[in-house]
């Protein structure tokens, strides 16, 4: 760019020593650019689905690595814009959900927050008010300059894919089941002729996606076909949700199997299944597109290590972990030292009260000795800051989001 200004030796020193620092930036700095790249109202669709919040959080980090290493290399120069994976594929998938002009507000929020810390980082290099001055400014256009070119090269990224996706019949299966999903006034011979899939009879929907957004292609594909194979399908209607998800319906009114699904699914760890509700007609198939992206936001949010869940087996937790800032002190309060308790003991108390208090049952399911059985109750209403026979559906509801949450919850 011609018209860029000259920097200085020294503020170029400045510059690079500075980006390095933000090319391993803190956790905390990290998580508060991703919260602002997903907040705001138009965010919120954005948000709240886990594989379109994961690809925004993928594409910010990139784009925030990429203008540190720049100028690494050449501090205080223009940065190019990156227009690596990570930020095309998440370009593609908000265009193929409609919020291609949504997506583009996370440039704008991120900046903010990161022009905050890089400003942090600037005045720990230098008290000079000459350098700060000079460091500030070339610092604000380069960040600003790179954010604009960004923001426009991948409209322009957008555009091209939204013509492509106006084209042929994925387009048409898209924009029905779309219009479907919203409760539009959509004819059903006209969707049906659309989808080609009938509307009149069961459905159980299904959401296929990757949960680190590595699995490949042909792994969603053939979790798509276990879930066909679990749950005893002829066929299935499948559209493209984004590069890393499927949306599938089966025309089923019974929701595969978990452990057939879970077991066909262990050579592909990244893949998560998420299972609505069945239902029939329209309403069914809309209704049960809603509990899979229920049951899908509850894994993600509790970072689950379960591969599969089905709705019914699971709407009590999403209930609960809904509000996750609540969730922690839901689990200190009715757990206490049971929180923390070895997995055996947590299990026993579990199984217990599904046996309905039964130890006899509990040590036949857990192939144990009922004496042992017991003594874990024991341990257990030592720990619990009230007895078990006190708090039974609190305990077993606590217990129940455990078992489902991962380490990192």
């Amino acid at each position: 760019m011609s018209d860029w200004p000259a920097v200085s030796p020294r503020v170029r020193d400045l510059f690079r020593r500075g980006a390095e620092v933000a090319l391993d930036p803190r956790a905390a700095w990290v998580e508060e650019v991703h919260a602002a790249a997903l907040g705001g109202s138009r965010m919120r669709p954005v948000a709240e689905d886990p594989v379109l919040a994961a690809a925004t959080r993928r594409s910010t980090l990139a784009n925030l690595l990429h203008w540190a290493a720049a100028n690494v290399q050449h501090p205080g120069a223009r940065v190019p814009v990156d227009l690596g994976p990570e930020v095309l594929e998440t370009a593609r998938d908000l265009v193929r959900r409609g919020l291609d002009q949504s997506g583009l507000d996370a440039y704008r929020t991120a900046q903010g927050v990161a022009w905050r810390r890089w400003m942090e980082i600037c005045f720990e290099l230098t008290t000079d008010p000459g350098e700060l001055r000079e460091l500030l400014d070339v610092s604000a256009l380069s960040i600003t300059t790179f954010v604009d070119d960004t923001v426009a090269a991948v409209s322009e990224r957008m555009l091209a894919e939204r013509a492509e996706l106006t084209r042929g019949a994925h387009a048409d299966r898209r924009a029905a089941v779309t219009l479907l999903l919203e409760g539009a006034p959509l004819g059903r011979a006209r969707a049906e002729a659309q989808l080609g899939y009938g509307l009149a009879g069961p459905h159980t929907a299904v959401i296929v996606w990757s949960g680190s957004g590595s699995a490949a292609p042909e792994q969603l594909e053939a979790a798509a076909e276990a879930a066909v194979r679990a749950g005893g399908a002829p066929h299935r209607l499948t559209v493209v949700a984004s590069a890393a998800a499927l949306w599938v319906w089966l025309p089923v009114g019974t929701a595969p199997r978990t452990a057939a699904l879970a077991a066909e699914l262990a050579s592909a760890p990244d893949v998560r299944v998420a299972v609505g509700r069945p239902g029939r007609g329209v309403e069914g198939f809309r209704r049960s597109h809603l509990d899979a992206a229920t049951t899908q936001r509850m894994l993600a949010r509790l970072t689950s290590p379960q591969q599969v869940a089905r709705y019914e087996d699971v709407q009590l937790v999403a209930l609960l972990t809904s509000e996750p800032t609540a969730v922690d002190e839901f689990l200190a309060d009715t757990l206490g030292g049971l929180l923390t308790a070895d997995a055996d003991t947590r299990g026993t108390v579990l199984t217990y009260v599904r046996e309905l208090g039964n130890a006899s049952r509990t040590a036949a399911r857990l192939y144990t000795h009922r004496n042992t059985v017991l003594r874990r109750l024991a341990r257990a209403d030592e720990l619990l800051p009230r007895p078990l026979a006190d708090d039974v559906l609190g305990v077993a509801a606590a217990l129940e989001v455990l078992r489902w949450r991962g380490a990192a919850g």
